[in-house]
């Protein structure tokens, strides 16, 4: 059987050696198509493929249709809406992600931007402690979790939104339970964003939520752009000249608030949560393990659709 690795965005070579040995003592075939530059390189290249793993790369209709032998494909990651996971049921072929591989990673960064925040950007001026202030998480998944862990480390008191999780794992973890979006974001000078882009959530932070912040608030998104009302983000900044935003994740506007609010905003060149060699090994890895278990043995524990 073969595997293919498919990365716009190469896995660190120690990654890669770490999957060749997972999927070639199993007996099966690793194939690598990194920095490919069009999609008909993936489309070639995934036509006799039985399992895929990728990162970002977008997994539609037509990498489905092309991979005429596929039984899984693992996102090498916690989101997964670079798949079409309705595409992939009417396939047949299994999806399955990687969760918490990356959530230290993406945690830590939450907080190299959130100090950069508050001491203004760096910019020379006198910014402000994180010390006693009020951190909101919301959704308290792995990444989220891992957030309020190092939040405690820098004083912060810690509350979280998370309709899927039980308070007590938040009450375990020294975190206040909150039930409701207007209180997380009204009580919280930071707030960090962690939810998956879903039907629910896409553009559902916007300008009824931003401006119910504290003075100095700062929205930290780590998450996915498509969660954010651009349109009424930038209509926050320009009424409340006291916010900040900062995001791993450029938005569709970026030129425009960069212009407009320069030293209030700040995005990663690209998305860069996940962006270290420890994570880069670790789901990489994780992948291939999850793909030799269900190859050999049917293991589906993070199967995150399901094909008929």
């Amino acid at each position: 059987m073969k595997v293919l690795v498919a990365t716009e965005k190469p896995f660190a070579a120690v990654a890669v050696e770490g999957i060749r040995q997972e999927v070639e003592q199993a007996g099966y075939t690793l194939e690598l198509l990194e920095k490919y530059t069009d999609k008909s390189q993936l489309l070639a290249a995934v036509a006799d493929a039985d399992a895929l793993i990728v990162r970002s790369d977008k997994v539609d209709k037509e990498v489905l249709d092309a991979a005429r032998q596929l039984k899984i494909v693992v996102r090498a990651g916690a989101g997964y809406d670079n798949i079409d996971l309705a595409e992939a049921t009417a396939h047949n072929v299994v999806v399955q992600n990687t969760p918490g591989q990356n959530s230290n990673a993406v945690a830590e960064l939450v907080f190299g931007m959130t100090v950069m925040a508050v001491r203004n950007m760096y910019d020379g001026t006198s910014g402000t402690e994180l010390k006693d202030k009020t951190l909101g998480i919301h959704a308290f998944g792995q990444v989220g979790r891992n957030v309020a862990r190092i939040a405690q480390g820098f004083g912060l008191k810690v509350s979280a939104l998370d309709p899927y999780c039980p308070d007590q794992v938040m009450i375990d973890a020294d975190v206040k339970p909150i039930h409701s979006l207007q209180e997380l974001y009204k009580d919280n000078k930071f707030v960090s964003l962690h939810i998956p882009a879903t039907d629910e959530t896409r553009h559902s932070v916007g300008y009824d939520l931003i401006t119910l912040m504290p003075k100095g608030g700062v929205l930290i998104n780590t998450a996915r752009k498509e969660v954010i009302d651009e349109d009424g983000l930038a209509k926050a900044l320009a009424d409340r000249p006291d916010l900040k935003y900062v995001a791993d994740i450029r938005p569709d506007n970026a030129d425009m608030l960069l212009e407009k609010y320069a030293g209030r905003v700040f995005f990663t060149p690209k998305k860069m949560g996940a962006q270290t060699a420890e994570a880069n090994i670790n789901a990489g890895i994780a992948a291939a393990n999850q793909i030799v278990a269900f190859l050999r043995d049917g293991v589906n524990r993070y199967q995150v659709n399901r094909p008929k």
